[in-house]
């Protein structure tokens, strides 16, 4: 049985990124979990770990929720959340861990034209960016899968927009090379 990130949260109104208003720290997490899940999910290896790894982000954002000003910048909170958390979990990992060659298969899509092929290709890019080191990494994913600009990144990460750029530059020449990904050229 899972319990709720928090029983009673703030009452107050808190306005969002999308001009929505989250009455408390339930209805944030309510509204933004498939997103934030998202995030964690490209940071990670496999959908347990990206779960947890979101749980444990929820739960710093939680424990700030009176002391964040800007509630419009929450998404960005909990995206630092997110990386600082993950980057810690990297530091601390034990030596007999390693990561997989495979990641498991998402839920199929419904009216997609052909799923097999859309699996095989998201399975060869995740694989190529699983491939990329973990700066490069975090940085294409914000890029390309959170659909952020390259200051928004850079804001995100804590880092000058040249750095995303050439960051991004590399990484994406490094997918170019990737022998998984010739097919999709």
């Amino acid at each position: 049985m899972t319990t709720p990130v928090c029983a009673s949260a703030s009452t107050a109104a808190v306005p969002a990124s999308q001009g929505l208003v989250y009455p408390s720290f339930s209805a944030y997490v309510r509204h933004r979990r498939p997103v934030l899940l998202r995030t964690a999910r490209s940071l990670t290896a496999n959908p347990s770990d990206a779960e947890d790894l979101l749980q444990t982000a929820l739960t710093k954002t939680y424990a700030a929720w009176e002391r964040i000003e800007d509630h419009r910048a929450l998404d960005g909170y909990v995206r630092r959340a997110l990386l600082n958390t993950r980057t810690s979990q990297w530091r601390k990992r034990k030596v007999d861990e390693f990561a997989c060659d495979e990641l498991p298969e998402p839920e199929p899509v419904p009216g997609a034209t052909d799923p097999a092929e859309q699996q095989a290709l998201r399975d060869a890019m995740w694989r190529a960016i699983t491939k990329l080191p973990a700066r490069q990494r975090a940085m294409v994913v914000l890029r390309y899968y959170e659909d952020l600009s390259e200051a928004q990144t850079a804001e995100v990460l804590g880092v000058s927009v040249g750095t995303v750029k050439s960051a991004v530059s590399r990484a994406l020449g490094k997918l170019r090379e990737d022998a998984e990904l010739g097919c999709v050229r």
